[in-house]
């Protein structure tokens, strides 16, 4: 007779996980590779190793680094400037799984911050595994966080299972990006000095001909090769104007449309391998050929804007053509602002976070200068953000986004993102044909499916 043990639950696994993991990181506190964030005045220590912050201080995590971390520190010093009351203890944490990794740690182990950063497509997967507060109609309400001040695409896609876990800060969608004098060159521009409208197969291939008659290089650039994200962006924007579908169930059934996909894919492959209109670089790469002029298009996140606002580049940013068109789709994701989980949270702790959390919405005019669309609409549907230009011109992004179907395994940075960018990266760098691509990801999103959730 054989006898069955019952598996552990998960969350008991998890709980499992983090006693080791807290075990670990006060044995190791000291070391070189964690001395910048284990000492006693950082909230990882506080999360990982129980260090108690001073009474009525806020904790607050983030993954933001570059011109975003540059942003979002001005916000927080603004917090504290703003009420000698204010206490903040803020800290950045790696981008991605190590984040996300930490945040689940330090909350299963009852040692959160307060408030978070999460991307909205990561949000399922937290809420699944307990480790979000849900936040009540009348919690938000007396900070003044109803449903109507918020871009709605964004705040009905937070939402889970018609419930809020999280307030929505930005819409960060996939761009195009045009040197100014190249297109003006090329014939591309209207009176205004904006870029005239690209529409369909046809006429983006005439502007990038154009363009490339021009430069005498490329017409286009996009990071290619090493990083899947940017390919995976661009597929997703061209496939959702033919209002294609990759998963259903929570990423339990693979729905792949393979002529959609090819479709696109033949289109992506035209543009590099047998035009050479759009080089085989990888992101940085993509980027330096289009701050050096030797391209007039970029396609990328909006992020970028600060890093060609430095190098002096003479350009506008807009909506990312609509090839195929359907509807005007983009793949964008957005930073939502979420209270972990506590056990013994009381109705100070909670309304100085909410608070917290308003007065980053209300610092919205600084965090879209670094290229994000405002979700808050007092500020987006302001005079200030339409004069905010080129920001404001690819505002309706925020309306059209797509985002990553639900599942365990998608979101940012992600394995679904991984899956589906490598394979279209290879097919745009020559090494896959569109139909083995499609092979590919439908055998290594089959196995995805197929993997129970960690959580």
């Amino acid at each position: 007779m054989k006898r069955f043990i019952r598996p552990l639950p998960r969350r008991t696994m998890l709980r499992g996980l983090v006693t080791g993991a807290l075990a670990a990181a006060g044995a190791t506190a000291t070391t070189a590779a964690t001395a910048s964030l284990a000492g006693c005045g950082t909230p990882l220590a506080a999360g990982l190793t129980g260090a108690d912050p001073a009474p009525g201080t806020v904790e607050y995590w983030n993954l933001f680094g570059g011109g975003d971390g540059v942003r979002m520190r001005q916000m927080e010093q603004g917090y504290r400037a703003a009420d000698p009351d204010h206490r903040l203890r803020a800290v950045t944490l790696a981008w991605g799984d190590p984040y996300y990794t930490k945040l689940a740690l330090a909350t299963v182990g009852d040692q959160p911050p307060d408030v978070a950063i999460s991307h909205l497509t990561r949000m399922t997967t937290l809420v699944e595994a307990g480790l979000l507060r849900e936040l009540t109609p009348g919690d938000l309400a007396r900070h003044g966080l109803t449903p109507d001040r918020f871009n709605q695409r964004a705040w009905r896609a937070g939402l889970i299972d018609g419930r809020v876990y999280g307030i929505p800060l930005d819409t960060h969608p996939f761009v195009l990006f045009y040197n100014t004098d190249i297109c003006d060159r090329a014939g591309l521009l209207d009176a205004d000095g904006q870029l005239t409208p690209i529409r369909g197969e046809d006429g983006f291939r005439d502007a990038l001909d154009r363009v490339k008659a021009v430069t005498g290089r490329y017409a286009a650039t996009h990071g290619v090769n090493a990083d899947p994200a940017s390919p995976w962006r661009l597929f997703q924007t061209m496939y959702s104007q033919l209002e294609g579908e990759i998963l259903a169930d929570n990423g339990r059934r693979i729905v792949l449309d393979d002529d959609k996909a090819r479709q696109v894919l033949d289109h992506l492959r035209l543009l590099t391998v047998e035009l050479d209109l759009i080089p085989s670089a990888d992101y940085q790469g993509a980027i330096a050929l289009f701050a050096d002029g030797q391209a007039g298009f970029h396609l990328n996140g909006e992020w970028e804007i600060s890093t060609f606002q430095t190098a002096g580049l003479p350009f506008g940013m807009t909506l990312v053509p609509n090839v195929f068109g359907g509807p005007h789709a983009v793949q964008a994701d957005s930073h939502m602002l979420v209270l972990p989980r506590q056990r013994h949270l009381d109705q100070a702790g909670l309304d100085r976070s909410l608070g917290f959390v308003r007065f980053l919405l209300d610092q919205s005019e600084t965090w879209a200068a670094g290229g994000h669309v405002p979700t808050w609409q007092p500020f987006a549907a302001s005079d200030a953000y339409r004069s905010m230009t080129p920001q404001s011109n690819y505002a309706a992004a925020a309306d059209t986004a797509v985002y990553d179907p639900p599942a365990w395994y998608s979101g940012s940075g992600s394995n679904f993102e991984a899956v589906i960018g490598s394979a279209v990266g290879a097919v745009e760098g020559g090494q896959l044909t569109p139909d083995d691509a499609i092979a590919q990801i439908r055998s290594d999103l089959a196995v995805l499916a197929a993997t129970p959730s960690p959580v």
